[in-house]
């Protein structure tokens, strides 16, 4: 079966996603999912999906927005390849689709967080020309809200 991106704008079209989101956050639930999207959505906040069929088999978040740094940008968040579809282009079709959207949308750059303990997807990034710039740092003030 063919491999198709779609951009997902509403909330329900990125509700009906919740399974793959499953696979990253396994102790998300439907309503924890709607109300975080209820909040992101209205901050430039989309997803793009890579389906087979009607199937979700990649998802990521986009965020759009400026800083001064770096003016526009695009962020990648939340980047997700169904386990059983890994090694299969689906990672690189999303990120081919995310260059061409930070280019059309004038973006200077495009920018992610990956865990420092993530190996396998330092090496997948740094194979569709990513490098690191500096440290995300962080201070949790609330433990039991993380997901």
């Amino acid at each position: 079966m063919q491999l198709e991106i779609r951009r997902l704008i509403t909330i329900d079209e990125m509700l009906g996603q919740f399974k793959i989101i499953k696979y990253l956050y396994p102790n998300f639930t439907i309503e924890k999912y709607h109300s975080y999207l209820t909040e992101m959505i209205p901050h430039n906040y989309t997803q793009v999906g890579v389906f087979e069929g009607e199937i979700c088999v990649g998802l990521s978040g986009l965020w759009s927005g400026t800083k001064l740094w770096s003016g526009k940008y695009l962020e990648i968040d939340n980047f997700i390849v169904h386990p059983d579809h890994r090694l299969k282009g689906i990672g690189k079709m999303m990120t081919d689709y995310i260059d061409v959207k930070a280019k059309e949308t004038g973006c200077t750059m495009i920018v992610l967080d990956a865990f420092t303990s993530n190996f396998t997807a330092h090496k997948f990034y740094y194979n569709q020309g990513y490098v690191p710039k500096g440290f995300h740092f962080l201070k949790i003030v609330d433990e039991s809200g993380l997901s």
